[in-house]
C-alpha cells in the first residue's frame, strides 16, 4: 500500500476516463461495419480493460476504473439505459469551442426507473478485475452521469409534459435503486459526473437559464442541490459518493468559463456528497476564494490541477504552491489532486497519446506524494 492510499477519495486520484487504446478503437468500428458480433466486441473490451487495471496498479493509482471503454459518451450510455429514457439524433451540435461533437442526446419516452441496467455487468466485470490483480489498497471506482444530467440537459420530453415535480420525484427513486444496485454488486466508491453547474459560472449562462425555465437562480440552484441529495440519502454508510464539475471537455476544448462563485455555498455547504472533484488547471475555473464556504470535516475537495487536454506537464512546485493557496480555504488533510477531467470524456479522447496521459498520472501521484508524504 502506498503512504497516500487511505479511504477515498485518494490524495492522487482521477477522474475515470482514459484514451481508447487502438485494439478499442479497432473492435468498435468492426462492430459499427458489421463486421464483428457483439460477443467479439465484448472479449476484446474485456481484455483491453484487464491491462487496463494492471497498468493503474502499476503505476499507483488506487482508484481503479475501467476507462469507460464500453461507452461513446460518459453520460448518454448511462442515462439511455434508465427505464424511460432513449438516445436519438438530433440538430443540436454542443457549443463547445471549435469542435462538434455527434448529434445524440436523450429524451424521456416513458415512466423514468432503474431496472437491472445493464452497467451493473460492466462495474461487476471491473471489480473481478480489481480484486483479481491488486493487493487489497485499491478500489473499484464507478462513474456515471449525475441525476441533474436528467433532469435538466434532457432534449425531449414525450411522457411528463411539464409535470416538473413528478419527473424530478422518479428521478430522484431511479437513482437512489441505481446506488443501491451498485452497491449491492460491490461498489464502495461512486462518482456522479455533473455539468448542470456550468450554468452558473457565468453571467450570460445565467441569464440563459433563467429565460429558459422562468425561475430566480437562486431557486435553480436550490432545486438541483435537493434533486443530488435526494438522490444520494439513502446511500449505505460505507459507500463513497464523490461528484465532478465540468466545464466540458471533448477533444481537448472546452464548453465555458467561470469561476464557482456563484455556486460555492450550494456545493461546499449544502451538497451531502463526500467529495468534490473540481476543475482548476487553469484560468477558465477562477481563484480558490470559493472555497471559503467549505464547511464539513467529512469532505475532500480534489483539485484538479493537472489538466487532461494538453501533454506538457506542469511545473510540480506550481502546484505544490497552488495547493497551498487553496489550504488557506481549506485544511491540507482535506485537499487531494487529480487531473481536470478524465482523458475521453468520449471516445473520440483528448489531443495526447496514451503515453502523455500516463506520464501525467505519474505526474499527479509524484506530486502528492511530495505534499501528504
Amino acid at each position: 500500500m502506498t503512504k497516500t492510499a487511505v479511504k477515498a477519495p485518494f490524495k492522487a486520484d482521477h477522474v475515470g476516463s482514459f484514451l481508447r487504446t487502438e485494439s478499442i478503437k479497432e473492435a468498435r468500428k468492426a462492430f459499427a461495419n458489421g463486421e464483428i458480433d457483439k460477443d467479439t466486441l465484448k472479449k476484446i473490451e474485456d481484455q483491453e480493460i484487464e491491462k487496463l487495471v494492471q497498468k493503474q496498479i502499476e503505476v499507483g493509482l488506487n482508484s481503479i476504473t475501467d476507462g469507460e471503454f464500453r461507452r461513446s459518451w460518459w453520460h448518454l450510455d448511462f442515462l439511455s439505459g434508465l427505464d424511460g429514457v432513449e438516445e436519438f439524433e438530433t440538430e443540436y451540435i454542443s457549443n463547445f469551442q471549435g469542435a462538434k461533437t455527434k448529434n445524440k442526446a436523450i429524451k424521456v419516452v416513458g415512466k423514468v426507473d432503474f431496472n437491472d441496467h445493464y452497467m451493473l455487468e460492466h462495474f461487476k466485470f471491473l471489480k473481478q478485475a480489481v480484486d483479481r490483480y491488486g493487493n487489497g489498497s485499491q478500489v473499484a471506482k464507478f462513474s456515471i452521469p449525475s441525476p441533474n444530467m436528467l433532469f435538466t440537459r434532457i432534449q425531449g420530453d414525450e411522457y411528463y409534459n411539464d409535470n416538473r415535480e413528478q419527473f424530478f420525484h422518479d428521478t430522484v427513486i431511479a437513482y437512489q435503486k441505481a446506488i443501491q444496485a451498485f452497491y449491492d454488486a460491490g461498489c464502495r466508491y461512486l462518482q456522479l459526473d455533473d455539468t448542470s453547474w456550468i450554468d452558473f459560472v457565468s453571467e450570460e449562462r445565467i441569464q440563459a437559464v433563467v429565460e429558459k425555465l422562468n425561475m430566480e437562480v437562486q431557486d435553480i440552484i436550490e432545486t438541483r442541490v435537493r434533486c443530488l441529495n435526494e438522490a444520494i440519502s439513502k446511500k449505505p454508510e460505507d459507500m463513497v459518493i464523490t461528484m465532478h464539475i465540468c466545464r466540458g471537455n471533448f477533444r481537448s476544448t472546452y464548453i465555458t468559463s467561470g469561476g464557482y462563485g456563484q455556486i460555492s455555498d450550494a456545493i461546499f455547504a449544502d451538497l451531502k456528497v463526500d467529495g468534490l472533484f473540481l476543475e482548476y488547471d487553469d484560468g477558465r475555473s477562477g481563484d480558490f476564494e470559493p472555497l471559503k464556504s467549505f464547511k464539513r470535516a467529512d469532505q475532500k475537495v480534489i483539485l484538479g490541477l493537472i489538466t487532461s487536454k494538453f501533454p506538457e506537464l506542469e511545473d510540480p512546485d506550481t502546484i505544490k504552491e497552488r495547493i497551498k493557496q487553496a489550504s488557506r480555504f481549506i485544511p491540507l488533510e482535506n485537499l487531494a489532486l487529480s487531473p481536470q477531467c478524465g482523458f475521453a470524456s468520449t471516445e473520440e479522447g483528448n489531443n495526447l497519446t496514451e503515453e502523455d496521459q500516463w506520464n501525467k498520472i505519474k505526474h499527479v501521484i509524484t506530486i502528492a506524494e511530495s505534499v501528504w508524504g
